[in-house]
């Protein structure tokens, strides 16, 4: 058994096991790397970190483009549109099980190609492209092993954070349907300490959350375990489950999330609402064993926001929790809700008024280039320019055949021909030249071998 005492984290296993079943021929994961040492300096020098949803490497794009510093990677929104399977999915764990990975690596090769074209042209912008990536594991599509693998599978797909719900994998729900199975504590454990073993055993620090559902979950499979009996009432289902007693949820949450805290570098608990006194009890039973233990929020579309609270309340809400310790905080399907809704405004004022609709569009894109945006040139924001520049190298700087220059893009959306190239020294490929990195690097490196 080990504890990492720098990182607050336990790990029932040991240094031996890990050199044992990590071989020989080591691999590193440059992207997961970067991203949990950009995710844990983030987590550790903002007041939060508000992330949305992408269900896109265009979306994400976008996110970072007007300043957010984290992308959240929803397993619903991935079931509904974005699966491997090619289906529409309710969150019921019905896709295959690369189809999250699959995505982030979609996501990141979208951030590369933005990182790409932003050092090409040289025209001063100092973004950081490469956003960390939170990934939704689900319960884990199965038990230890499968989340062992599926850990894996987030890494080498560049994920910098890995959130794992403390579900039945077999009957996972969306933690605002009904119908939710929680597995024994002892059992969430194993799947904790499977996704962090999968971490280490790939050589990087992956930031573990750990999700309990157990505010609004009415079953459990077994009472095994004794810290799950105060809370069930005895009854069986036809199923074979048992009933938890109605009214503990935040009692419940709490119970578990305590067992849980010694393994995971943050804990979210599936709310109901957005409920300042509940969230402020829940961050307070935590933080009176585990004083510091990093809280993530879930500020879910499935709440009626201005229902359940005033303007004001709104807008103050981030900043309240942020100040009860939910570092992490995200709005899980803004993708699935901006896309659909911008969409069908779009259908519905074409049909009515054709090209007239189509250019109020455009006239809104060309407004919206004052704060940064650049999608209005389509062609250049998907690299156009950036492979013109790879012709031209290998045509030893004689191509006739690049693209932008004389197309119709840069005939009306570029006031200045053809992006300059810049000629840029090199760097290690890991800490990218930002400054942030290099001290950030280096210590969570040295915390992370210090553990092992």
């Amino acid at each position: 058994m080990q504890h990492d005492s720098a990182l607050d984290i336990r790990r029932d296993y040991g240094h031996n096991e890990i050199e044992r079943l990590a071989g020989s021929f080591r691999v590193r994961h440059t992207l997961a790397e970067m991203g949990a040492a950009r995710l844990r300096h983030l987590l550790a020098t903002e007041p939060f970190v508000p992330t949305l949803g992408a269900l896109t490497g265009n979306q994400a794009v976008q996110q970072v483009k007007a300043g957010l510093k984290a992308i959240y990677l929803s397993g619903w929104q991935v079931a509904a549109d974005a699966n491997t399977a090619g289906q529409m999915y309710p969150d019921q764990s019905l896709y295959p099980a690369d189809s999250v990975p699959n995505v982030a690596r979609r996501i990141n090769n979208a951030l590369r190609r933005a990182d790409q074209i932003a050092r090409l042209e040289d025209n001063g912008d100092d973004t950081y492209w490469m956003a960390p990536i939170v990934a939704d594991a689900e319960a884990g599509f199965g038990g230890a092993l499968n989340a062992f693998e599926l850990m894996k599978a987030m890494i080498e797909a560049g994920v910098a954070g890995v959130h794992f719900e403390d579900q039945l994998a077999s009957e996972k729900k969306c933690g605002h349907l009904g119908g939710k199975v929680l597995v024994p504590i002892a059992q969430h454990i194993r799947t904790l300490n499977a996704a962090r073993l999968a971490a280490d055993v790939e050589g990087v620090p992956t930031v573990l959350l750990c999700r309990t559902d157990a505010q609004s979950a009415q079953l459990l499979t077994s009472d095994i375990d004794e810290r799950d009996r105060p809370f069930i009432s005895g009854e069986r289902t036809a199923e074979g489950f048992f009933r938890i007693r109605p009214g503990l949820g935040v009692e419940y949450a709490i119970a578990r999330s305590l067992a849980f805290a010694p393994y995971a570098d943050l804990l979210w608990w599936e709310t109901s609402e957005p409920d300042l006194g509940e969230a402020e009890r829940f961050a307070a039973a935590i933080h009176r064993e585990f004083p510091g233990k990093m809280l993530a929020y879930n500020c879910s579309p499935s709440f009626n926001w201005r229902r359940k609270l005033s303007p004001g309340e709104l807008a103050s809400f981030q900043r309240n929790i942020a100040g009860m310790g939910y570092r992490f905080q995200f709005v899980t399907l803004a993708g699935f809700h901006s896309l659909n809704l911008s969409m069908f405004n779009l259908a519905r004022d074409y049909r009515e008024r054709g090209m007239a609709a189509y250019g109020e569009l455009q006239q809104a894109e060309f407004a919206a280039e004052a704060a940064g945006y650049t999608a209005t040139r389509h062609q250049r924001e998907v690299g156009v320019g950036y492979f013109d520049a790879v012709a031209t190298a290998i045509a030893g700087g004689q191509a006739s055949t690049t693209a932008l220059a004389g197309s119709t893009e840069a005939a009306q959306f570029h006031n200045n021909g053809a992006d300059i190239v810049a000629d840029h020294g090199h760097d290690d490929g890991l800490v990218h030249n930002h400054a942030w990195a290099a001290h950030d690097c280096d210590m969570v490196e040295q915390r992370f071998l210090r553990a092992q």
